[in-house]
């Protein structure tokens, strides 16, 4: 029922914008000719387009009004979770240690620098990813 309403809505914008355009500004404007007499006069168009841009501006608020109380009322059951992000993976962070404290260090050249009691990480050539 909201899709309708809201095609309905969209009608009654654009009848809106051709009426408003069609009406004779100062300069002349987009304003129809006819036969000068009856309802095509230019009188009869003026009074038929003054009334048809109120008829439609009102309705044109109306549904505004109508389509968003429809919006605010309506409930979803269900959250859709197609587009949530999980969380990132805890990653440890190293922490430095303060430079007078001089920790003994691993020997040897592929250990240089890596606290003694740890290994170094296997060298396989890989590439590490960037986060």
């Amino acid at each position: 029922m909201f899709a309708f309403l809201l095609v309905i809505h969209a009608i009654i914008a654009a009848a809106l914008v051709t009426v408003i355009l069609m009406q004779r500004s100062e300069g002349g404007g987009l304003g129809m000719g006819g036969s000068p007499s009856g309802l095509m006069s230019a009188r009869g168009a003026a009074d038929f387009l003054t009334r048809a841009t109120g008829v439609l501006a009102t309705m044109f608020v109306l549904f505004s009004i109508l389509l968003a109380v429809l919006a605010a009322n309506h409930r979803t059951t269900t959250i859709d979770t197609s587009l949530a992000r999980t969380p990132a993976a805890a990653t440890a962070v190293p922490t430095a240690q303060p430079k007078g404290d001089a920790a003994p260090f691993a020997g040897g050249a592929e250990n240089a620098g890596v606290p003694a009691g740890t290994t170094a990480p296997a060298d396989n050539g890989a590439v590490p990813l960037a986060r």
